[in-house]
């Protein structure tokens, strides 16, 4: 990475992988410490620049899984296997996965909201005591579903509850938010539990409310509230809430801390 932190390099489309209509996986090359959670700066040259959380790690690349919403993301969709993309990155504060190897863990999540914690599910999968990890991942309807090879394979290694707001007729999968699953979960220690939310912010609030009401207290859950993070090292003040930086102090935050933040 240049010293300049505000100059972006060069990093190769390895890999596009379709989700749905409007959401793809862009599999960049790239060798380096990232957390999940963290986030790039993706660029296009005279058309400026979007943040993209980190939706999967390896050895050689970073997965940024990228919903085409606006003039950045559109001219990105332009580019394909082959083809380069300018990156600025990894900033922001990830999740400890560590943190998550003892005891039950609750993972919720909604929408594009699973891709920053997909490699926490992933790492909870692999673990030992995996069937003390649950998972509920909720998608606007059967279409919108993203990772799909992954839910069958999370739904293999731990409690997955798979939802949609909304379906077809006939279709035999869960349907309800997310919230109404939560009262149903069978912990045996939520004292020692812990939980992780990320979605959309009304998503969060309610799904926070009903961790409440199971006995989580504030500091047991973790969230990562994102917010639009234009220069990614806390200079232009555009991610400032009240005296945090969601680019430097976030966008992971224990929720002890992100509270009034959120409201």
């Amino acid at each position: 990475m240049s010293e300049n932190a505000y100059l972006p390099f060069p990093s190769k489309i390895l890999d596009v992988i379709r989700h749905t209509a409007k959401e793809y996986t862009f599999r960049m090359e790239f060798i380096g410490e990232v957390k999940p959670g963290q986030f790039f700066e993706v660029s296009v040259p005279k058309f400026g620049e979007a943040p993209i959380s980190v939706s999967g790690i390896g050895s050689n690349y970073v997965d940024l899984t990228i919903r085409r919403v606006g003039r950045v993301t559109n001219e990105v969709f332009e580019s394909y296997t082959g083809q380069s993309l300018l990156l600025r990155g990894p900033y922001g504060n990830g999740f400890d996965v560590d943190l998550y190897r003892d005891g039950e863990t609750v993972v919720v999540a909604g929408g594009t909201g699973v891709s920053p914690v997909r490699g926490v599910i992933d790492a909870l999968a692999g673990m030992e005591n995996a069937k003390d990890k649950f998972v509920i991942a909720g998608f606007r309807s059967p279409d919108d579903m993203l990772f799909r090879d992954d839910l069958q394979r999370w739904d293999d290694a731990l409690n997955l509850t798979l939802t949609v707001d909304g379906a077809p007729e006939g279709y035999k999968g869960n349907i309800g938010l997310v919230t109404k699953y939560i009262a149903d979960l069978p912990l045996k220690d939520i004292p020692t539990a812990k939980a992780v939310v990320v979605g959309p912010p009304p998503m969060m609030k309610f799904t926070i409310i009903e961790l409440q009401k199971r006995g989580f207290k504030d500091d047991q859950i973790t969230v990562s509230y994102e917010r639009k993070m234009c220069c990614g090292l806390g200079k232009c003040g555009h991610c400032r809430v009240n005296d945090k930086y969601i680019c430097l102090d976030g966008p992971v935050f224990n929720y002890s801390q992100a509270k009034d933040m959120m409201d």
